[in-house]
């Protein structure tokens, strides 16, 4: 693949994956209307791992606590915040992943992925929804609020992301602002929660094809996931920084265009 193409899709992946305006339907429309050929499995799984990257080193303070909580669980520590927001976390995963797994290897997923339409009506229509969410009145819950019971909920949220053009933290973003957390704290759930769904995605790809039937160009793989990782981390200190002053309003107007667009595009 040509090195101009994997920055690119390197760049669609880091700017758009922690904006609500999905990252995967900008990655699979790009050969549509490009003209390049699909750019496969293992491009799509790097610009992932550098998303991953620039996630963990913004919240590293928070991947800290974590990785204690996590730790605490196995020595049988499980009455400290570390450790109750490392099982909300595996409560926030399990559901899609179950569900992701199911899709994959029943071959529903691949049916539905490269359909532009289904990808512009996903896009306009939780677009509306993340509008509504972000609207409402509601009281205002913080990060240290969160319980397991709605790390459910968010698991639930989350696996409607497997739905292309959703978007995984818009659509967690929405179900977190419906449970009346305030913006930031809607934000960091999301974040936090794409740590273990990417590192699941990608173990699940991998599985599903093989590892020793996967070719590697490392130097494409290595210019992939460093792009993306740098373009992410600047996308989200953008965001996180104009959160006190702007809503998520923009994203939502983005989120309209375009699907407006996929949807004529698909239907003419």
């Amino acid at each position: 693949m040509e090195l101009l193409n994997i920055i690119f899709l390197s760049l669609i992946q880091g700017i758009t994956e922690f904006l609500p305006v999905s990252s995967s339907g900008h990655l699979i429309l790009f050969p549509t209307f490009s003209g390049n050929k699909d750019q496969g499995l293992l491009i799509d799984v790097s610009v992932h791992l550098g998303t991953l990257v620039a996630v963990i080193f913004f919240f590293w303070a928070d991947v800290k606590a974590i990785a204690i909580g996590v730790s605490n669980v196995f020595f049988g520590k499980l009455s400290n915040n570390e450790t109750k927001f490392a099982i909300c976390l595996a409560i926030a995963t399990t559901p899609a992943v179950i569900l992701g797994g199911i899709l994959k290897y029943t071959g529903i997923y691949d049916y539905v992925r490269d359909s532009t339409l289904i990808i512009g009506l996903t896009m306009f229509g939780f677009g509306i929804l993340l509008w509504v969410s972000d609207k409402r009145k509601q009281q205002k819950r913080e990060l240290s609020d969160w319980t397991m019971r709605h790390a459910l909920i968010l698991g639930c949220w989350q696996m409607l992301a497997l739905i292309p053009g959703t978007s995984r933290s818009g659509i967690t973003i929405t179900g977190a602002r419906f449970l009346n957390y305030d913006r930031a704290s809607a934000i960091k759930i999301s974040m936090l929660m794409s740590i273990p769904t990417i590192i699941a995605a990608a173990a699940l790809e991998f599985y599903s094809i093989g590892i020793e039937n996967i070719s590697v160009n490392w130097a494409e793989l290595v210019v992939a996931i460093v792009v993306s990782a740098l373009a992410a981390f600047g996308a989200l200190s953008l965001m996180m920084r104009l959160l006190k002053t702007v809503n998520f309003t923009p994203y939502v107007l983005y989120r309209m265009l375009l699907g407006s667009f996929l949807i004529i595009w698909a239907l003419v």
